[in-house]
């Protein structure tokens, strides 16, 4: 269910073939931080050999990636006796690994702001979502294998893309799904397809495909909901799954594109018994206590990027 702040009409529009929304997005301009994320960070990042000092050269040339840094490592580290100012000094507290996920998600958001910023809609509230869902699908993934790169936190992060695409080149549909929503029971991909012609999951796989996305990540944006219809991808799909109703867990309001979820439902996910098949439940309790308590770190996160 999706909900807004306000009580508005419902717009009229009428649902559109398959072929008209394809045809559609097969207009919408590339992205280019979907295709090039910062490519200079990453490798320097990735290589065998990380210098803490080109690694800050390279951060001081995107004012707004040195903003969120700052903003972020000044969060966390808050006991600090004196603020770090310092992009060598941040990148030192954060580590590798946290600075090349504010490298990839920085560009990725502030392209997607760009396409979806005229429709009324809590989009920073739905971006805190999508990043948090990213943070916490690679705790999962990580606690499963051992992760190499970060193809698990960019599924995270572009799980929900489809209601962005929907709210930026459907806006008409998207604010009849809205209003529609606003204080009914109905499921939103139910809505979805009754007023557009599809569900912001497959929206999102084809807008994502359209971009020439992995594999990997459209699957994540198409069975997200329903981690047991991918083909590929099973184990990525059900940890985007468990962490999308994680960051949910909890909240006692409906809010934006966020509802609650229980801790009932959220343990009887598919994505469970996908990662777990034949694990004992002391592993799953494990990781349950883990997700909870990097939970309660994640405000500070998000306050600080976004």
């Amino acid at each position: 269910m999706i909900t807004t702040d306000a009580v508005a009409p419902v717009p009229k529009c009428a649902p559109l073939e398959r072929s008209v929304i394809a045809q559609r997005l097969g207009k919408c301009a590339l992205l280019p931080s979907l295709s090039s994320i910062n490519s200079v960070l990453r490798e320097m990042l990735n290589a065998e050999q990380r210098f803490t000092a080109q690694i800050a050269d390279v951060i001081r040339r995107d004012p707004s990636m040195t903003t969120r840094m700052l903003r972020l490592v000044n969060s966390l580290y808050y006991g600090l006796s004196t603020p770090i100012t310092n992009i060598e000094e941040a990148v030192f507290y954060l580590g590798i690994r946290q600075v090349r996920q504010l490298a990839m998600s920085t560009p990725i958001i502030e392209d997607l702001q760009k396409i979806s910023h005229h429709s009324p809609f809590p989009w920073r509230e739905f971006w805190q979502h999508c990043i948090a869902t990213a943070i916490l699908t690679r705790e999962i993934t990580g606690a499963i294998r051992p992760v190499q790169d970060e193809m698990e936190y960019v599924a995270g992060l572009l799980h929900d893309v489809g209601r962005i695409v929907m709210a930026a080149e459907f806006p008409t549909h998207f604010e009849a799904v809205c209003a529609l929503g606003k204080g009914s029971q109905r499921d939103l991909r139910e809505l979805e397809v009754e007023v557009l012609g599809l569900d912001h999951c497959e929206l999102g796989a084809m807008y994502l495909k359209h971009n020439r996305l992995p594999d990997i990540i459209v699957e994540a944006a198409m069975y997200h909901v329903e981690p047991d219809r991918a083909s590929h991808h099973r184990e990525l799909v059900a940890a985007v799954q468990l962490a999308n109703y994680m960051v949910r867990l909890g909240r006692t309001e409906k809010t934006g594109s966020l509802e609650p979820a229980t801790e009932e439902e959220w343990l009887q996910l598919a994505g469970w018994d996908i990662l777990f098949p034949k694990r004992m439940e002391e592993e799953r309790a494990l990781l349950r206590a883990s997700l909870k308590h990097s939970l309660e770190r994640l405000p500070h996160i998000l306050d600080a990027i976004i």
